[in-house]
């Protein structure tokens, strides 16, 4: 059988790996800079912790994981997969005989039931990055993987709205040093709350934020259909229009939500939940992002309930979502811990990858080039201590090296080192008096000089 991979997943070779600790390592830098500290969860997690909490659409998207034994006869297994199979969608893997965990969706929730079942040893407020693969059954294309990588930063346990600010100012630190140009829209869901308040829509406030989501992918006349189907009446949608075509600057889009919204009172909460932000990043001066209120922002996890994050590279032909995030009043509440509010955001490494890669953004140090600095030459069992003991020495002086294995002509030693992009080539000599000669060649100006081990590793460094 010819060997696969599964749609939606990847292999990364050295080349690629390299450029992706690229990522992670200035990730991981500012999520220690801003203090958060790293965690770990399992892979799957039990199916009750994942369900409900992503919305129908995002319910339908988790990865069950088959009972490796259920508990009956061989034909009682296969009447249950009959059932199952001509289950419909939304309604699948309701029986705990067939499946009883999950692969993870996001990093949020595993982290929620995480603060649940370990808030006596925590201390609050709680702040924690988490840098693992989630799964999603979702369609494979560019930019959308079933296998992928979430880089994720929260703070639990304050309601403080500077928990937002120092997020948006890790967000400006992070792309600068990725040098990709960002546009970070944000919005509130109480803005949102709001507005199918006023409508007299306050029991559709799913469907219309989930409709409205979508005005990047389907335009304004698929949010009106979709809108048409979820039963929003025609007198909402004619007073929801003007709120889709909003544009201007921050100031004057919140100026017209004061006026829509003057008799909400969550409506006027989220107005000046948004006017503190853009008041007080002033103070932070945000350098890199461009930072846009866009009200049509909703983020399709049911959980966020204050202010919302989605981030798009500004250049190239190539603009998913690279970053998603918001504040989350009571997500805790659903394991049984009250009041426990919290915020983060999450960077897609994968898509971040994507994106620098067409804009050829990655650093030529990292384009591809070998961590080896030198390759020591291998001509013979003479050779061979010397060698292991050279090896040592510059290991000992934090230079990446090493030996090739075989002895081989030193043509092919050499072609090796040039393939692998490896700068330097050290070749050992033994006298008739067993008296060493070290020559160091650079491999790029083909400069040879003479140098004693000390002088090697001066240079290396």
């Amino acid at each position: 059988m010819k060997p696969s991979i599964p749609r939606g997943t990847r292999d990364f070779g050295p080349a690629e790996m390299q450029k992706r600790q690229y990522i992670f390592n200035i990730l991981k830098t500012n999520f220690q800079l801003y203090g958060y500290a790293p965690i770990e969860t399992p892979s799957m997690e039990n199916i009750g912790t994942l369900t409900g909490k992503y919305g129908e659409e995002g319910d339908q998207l988790i990865f069950k994981v088959l009972n490796s034994r259920i508990h009956e006869s061989k034909d009682d297994k296969k009447e249950l997969l009959k059932i199952e199979f001509n289950t419909s969608l939304e309604k699948s893997y309701n029986t705990d005989l067939l499946t009883e965990k999950a692969l993870r969706y996001d990093l949020t929730v595993p982290f929620a039931r995480y603060v649940v079942m370990n808030h006596n040893n925590l201390i609050f407020p709680f702040k924690r990055y988490q840098i693992q693969p989630v799964w999603r059954a979702d369609k494979p294309q560019k930019g959308r993987y079933r296998e992928f990588y979430q880089c994720d930063a929260d703070v639990i346990g304050s309601n403080s709205l500077l928990n937002e600010l120092e997020l948006i100012a890790m967000m400006d630190k992070s792309f600068s040093q990725l040098n990709i140009p960002v546009l970070l829209k944000f919005n509130n869901r109480k803005i949102l709350s709001g507005i199918a308040e006023i409508l007299n829509a306050s029991e559709k406030i799913i469907d219309i934020t989930v409709a409205i989501d979508k005005l990047d992918k389907i335009g304004k006349d698929g949010v009106i259909k979709e809108l048409t189907e979820k039963g929003i009446s025609e007198n909402a949608i004619k007073q929801l229009e003007p709120l889709i075509d909003l544009a201007g600057s921050n100031e004057n889009k919140v100026e017209v939500l004061k006026t829509f919204l003057q008799t909400s009172e969550i409506g006027n909460k989220g107005i000046e939940e948004i006017e503190f932000l853009l008041n007080q990043l002033k103070s932070l001066a945000v350098k890199h992002l461009k930072i846009e209120l866009d009200i049509t922002l909703a983020r399709g996890l049911n959980y966020y309930t204050g202010t919302i994050f989605e981030a798009k590279a500004n250049a190239g032909t190539f603009t998913p979502s690279i970053l998603g995030g918001g504040r989350y009043d009571d997500l805790t509440g659903i394991f049984g811990l009250k009041n426990m509010s919290g915020v983060g955001v999450s960077f897609g490494v994968d898509r971040i990858y994507d994106v620098m890669e067409e804009l050829n953004l990655f650093p030529e140090t990292v384009n591809g080039v070998s961590a080896t600095k030198v390759l020591i030459t291998n001509l013979g069992s003479l050779q061979q201590e010397k060698c292991l003991t050279i090896s040592e020495k510059l290991r000992e002086s934090h230079i990446n090296c090493e030996i090739y294995p075989d002895p081989a002509k030193i043509g092919k030693q050499f072609e090796y080192a040039e393939k692998k992009q490896i700068p330097f080539v050290l070749g050992i000599d033994l006298n008739e008096n067993g008296e060493v000669k070290l020559t160091l060649k650079n491999i790029q100006t083909g400069n040879k000089e003479e140098v004693t081990v000390d002088q090697l590793i001066e240079v290396l460094k």
